[in-house]
């Protein structure tokens, strides 16, 4: 679990790096990113371990195991330089932490909706959306999935400690 934690922390700094763009972005009337450095940080932990250096495998790329049709629905972010149309647009992308978080931002602005019906849209709705697609995210969550994002968000919790 310590091991974990400081993955967590190692992504949250990466993960700063998105949020720190969002001040910018509502100055040039840009919508600021739905997701949280936590959220991020544990979807993450959930979908592949945060385990640096992770490739495509299949048809799935990167951190968040993001394919061609959610980098597309994100808006089809790149790395400074690519244009969306080159060949290795969408896996330089995925591959990129910073460049996948931006992705997953982009995905949510988009499909971002009330998944588990509680009245609020969250990171629980976000990891739905993540799993199943946009219009698929009310469906049932793997176990394993929703139980590893919830021992991470735990951690964070009683890493931080009370307030």
């Amino acid at each position: 679990m310590k091991s974990a934690v400081i993955k967590l922390s190692a992504l949250l700094m990466l993960a700063s790096c998105c949020v720190a763009d969002v001040g910018e972005a509502i100055q040039n009337n840009q919508v600021a990113n739905p997701v949280t450095e936590v959220c991020l940080g544990c979807l993450c932990q959930a979908v592949s371990g945060c385990k640096q250096g992770q490739q495509c495998d299949g048809d799935a790329c990167g951190l968040f195991k993001i394919t061609w049709a959610y980098w597309a629905d994100a808006g089809k972010p790149t790395l400074l330089g690519y244009s969306p149309d080159a060949p290795e647009a969408y896996s330089s992308c995925a591959n990129d932490p910073h460049c996948a978080a931006q992705t997953v931002q982009g995905y949510m602005r988009r499909f971002g909706q009330d998944c588990n019906g509680d009245g609020v849209v969250n990171c629980y709705d976000y990891i739905a959306i993540h799993k199943l697609g946009g219009y698929g995210c009310k469906g049932e969550l793997p176990y394993q999935y929703v139980n590893v994002f919830n021992q991470c968000v735990a951690a964070v919790v009683q890493h931080q400690g009370p307030n």
